[in-house]
């Protein structure tokens, strides 16, 4: 039997939620393939707790491939920023970025670390963030955190559309007539089993929007098996936290 592989996009923090996922009901073995899409951190309750848990199963041994989300990119910049600038440099202009940053949901990573400054979040956490992967070619498949820029004839050399990249028209002849798979965008459950099912559509957006709780048919935490096609669906087991 073929190593399955799966593909686990936008985690915001969601600790408990992201356990669960892959501990009941993906189950993976030493030999099958993770591929987590970026954004781990802000909004829920536990940035921190995803980081370890996928960190554990990095040194656990499993075959992991973590990709950079525009949530890490904004937070690796502003922890460079403040822990480098001067204080008066950073009143003026940099709490302006951590500002926004906070909208994003900083605040609660923030919280999860027990911090209140940014500069305060543990240089390995950083240096992980930093390290992280831009895309993978999986077959007939490019899975990425947002998407591609084909407006240049090498949509792989813009990085900053694969962090944040949202309107697109897909060229296949650019990508050699693969299929994107790819988070960012909160879409719904159905749209999500939709494109998963038609293999006609050349992209697949499986971020359900974890945080979005109150809202029918998002709030969940999305796997997809790229051998069998298969989708799980883990509801948000953190919004009691």
């Amino acid at each position: 039997m073929p190593a399955s592989r799966w593909i686990i996009p936008d985690l915001h923090g969601y600790a408990k939620t992201l356990q669960s996922l892959v501990e009941t009901l993906i189950k993976p073995g030493r030999q099958d393939e993770l591929y987590f899409i970026g954004d781990y951190i802000d909004r829920g309750p536990d940035s921190k707790g995803v980081i370890d848990y996928i960190r554990k199963l990095q040194q656990d041994g499993y075959k992991i491939v973590a990709m950079k989300g525009n949530h890490e990119a904004v937070m690796t910049e502003l922890w460079e920023s403040e822990s480098k600038a001067p204080i008066a440099w950073w009143h003026m202009l940099g709490n302006r970025k951590e500002k926004l940053w906070r909208e994003m949901g900083g605040d609660a990573t923030l919280k999860s670390f027990g911090v209140n400054r940014i500069s305060d979040v543990p240089n390995e956490y950083i240096g992980w963030m930093n390290n992280l992967s831009w895309y993978a070619i999986i077959d007939g498949f490019v899975v990425v955190h947002a998407g591609l820029n084909f407006s240049h004839n090498d949509p792989f050399s813009d990085k900053q559309a694969m962090l944040w990249q949202r309107d697109y028209k897909i060229i296949p002849e650019k990508i050699g007539h693969r299929r994107l798979i790819h988070g960012h965008v909160p879409v719904s459950l159905e749209l999500i089993t939709l494109s998963v099912k038609n293999p006609a559509l050349m992209f697949i957006d499986l971020d359900n929007g974890p945080y979005f709780t109150d809202r029918p048919g998002f709030g969940n935490l999305v796997a997809l098996e790229l051998n069998s096609m298969e989708l799980v669906i883990q509801n948000n087991l953190d919004i009691a936290t």
